[in-house]
């Protein structure tokens, strides 16, 4: 008998093997049907832990790349503009540092921060009436790692953080890195709707959800531009009292108050129950990624354990770098030449804005800040909309990046921070043609009579 004859010629199985493998076999077939199986050249790809299923790209830094060629008009991107500083000084501080104290400037540091910057930023958050002891301030690697580390100490899988409608992309990847659940809470004019907050936090706790903390950025907020009044500053605490809610207000552009004198940040007027977010990336230089977090002693110790596990310790360097700026440099004056461009800059989106955008478009009038939110008429979705408007040589940041719930498809943010008012003008002109094509479009196949989801128009400012 050949080989393939002994091969080919196997005993039949019993009758009950032959009923098993039937069912095994039904069985495979179904779990085939019913479960994707997708191609991967990642090797790794089954072995990574379910918190990194949250990760996702920035929509703002997949732009980068195509918001950097010099005939696009960026529109898109918060990079603040550090053209006025004066760099002449801080390199010859830089210098300073490493010829006098560089065995310590470049040596490991404390995980809480060096107590010189730790004081310093005790001087600049007193320009905002927030009066702070330097122990209770913990340096971080910009306010986003801050963030970061506030997340990581609170929040379980499954926890619930409230956040304001629309809300920092960036706060939104790093509570869904930690899998936890964003509420959106209605915003008006004035900011968070305390009835909104109320009702949401309740509702989830009614279906046994965790709610761990509300996170708002009061001054000027990213994305929608938009300040909370003094008066619903104290509403919103007192309703955040009530619920007995942790608040995390996230400050970057506090001083940024193109209009006036900066508004009382939360935690002056609730020192106890707010974690609060500093950074210098926008009054200063992002570069150096010195951001800060001040919090209740209890809360400091577990930010240092956390911080301590992540990077031993902040950059020291970085620190020194910054502190040496304050001390030898009138920051205060060059925070006023910062305002006094990023207002022109401003001013000059809103009236470009009014002349050329189409009938029906709202936007909001940021007091300060870097940003101004746009709502589109018609059915008009700005994600789908982005590629031909990049290849018409404008580049801004879609709406459904704000929202963890896919609402903002009608919704753009525009930065005014960085481009020229010349490029400005011309920017928001080429955007103003994009969109009249796509309502054309829009009306031409009938998508402009209303018939969309509701989830399209989203509770986020519609400002005219």
């Amino acid at each position: 008998m050949s080989s393939i004859d002994r091969i080919s010629r196997k005993p039949a199985p019993p009758i009950d093997d032959v009923h098993v493998n039937a069912a095994a076999a039904a069985e495979a077939a179904e779990n085939t049907t019913n479960h994707r199986v997708d191609t991967t050249f990642d090797k790794f790809h089954d072995r990574y832990s379910t918190r990194s299923l949250g990760l996702k790209t920035s929509p703002v830094r997949a732009l980068f790349a195509v918001a950097n060629r010099p005939e696009v008009v960026s529109l898109a991107g918060g990079m603040p503009n550090i053209a006025d500083l004066p760099l002449d000084v801080v390199g010859e501080s830089l210098k300073e540092l490493v010829d006098t104290r560089g065995a310590v400037v470049m040596q490991y540091g404390s995980g809480q921060g060096e107590p010189e910057i730790r004081e310093h930023i005790c001087e600049v958050m007193a320009v905002e009436g927030l009066i702070a002891d330097p122990d209770d301030v913990t340096v971080t690697c910009g306010s986003q790692q801050g963030l970061d580390l506030v997340t990581r100490i609170f929040c379980n899988p499954g926890d619930v953080v409230m956040a304001e409608s629309p809300a920092y992309v960036g706060a939104l990847n790093t509570f869904a890195s930690y899998q936890a659940e964003v509420i959106h809470v209605d915003m008006d004019n004035n900011g968070l709707v305390p009835e909104s907050l109320r009702e949401h936090v309740t509702a989830a706790r009614r279906n046994g959800k965790s709610v761990k903390f509300l996170y708002t950025v009061p001054n000027h907020s990213n994305p929608s531009g938009i300040s909370q009044s003094a008066k619903r500053r104290r509403e919103v605490l007192a309703a955040a009292d009530e619920l007995d809610l942790l608040v995390v207000e996230d400050n970057p552009y506090g001083l940024l108050n193109l209009d006036g004198d900066p508004l009382p940040t939360l935690k002056s007027m609730d020192p106890d129950n707010v974690v609060y977010l500093g950074s210098f990336s926008k009054t200063f230089a992002p570069g150096f990624r010195v951001g800060w977090v001040l919090s209740p002693s209890f809360v400091r110790d577990k930010l240092v354990l956390a911080q301590e596990s992540a990077t031993l310790c902040p950059p020291v360097f970085s620190q020194f770098a910054v502190s040496s700026y304050l001390a030898h440099w009138d920051w205060r004056a060059q925070v006023g030449s910062f305002i006094d461009m990023y207002r022109a800059r401003r001013d000059t989106m809103l009236a470009s804005l009014a002349d050329t955008m189409p009938e029906g478009t709202t936007w909001s009038r940021p007091s300060g800040g870097f940003f101004v939110w746009l709502t589109m008429p018609g059915a008009v979705d700005s994600a789908a909309m982005l590629p031909r408007a990049v290849t018409n040589l404008v580049a801004y940041t879609p709406g459904t990046a704000f929202y963890a719930d896919g609402r903002g498809q009608r919704n753009i943010r525009l930065s005014f921070c960085y481009p020229t008012p010349e490029r400005i003008k011309v920017g928001v002109e080429r955007l103003a043609g994009v969109i009249r094509e796509e309502l054309d479009i829009a009306k031409t196949f009938e998508l402009a009579d209303g018939r969309h989801h509701l989830r399209d128009f989203g509770p986020g400012p519609n400002l005219a």
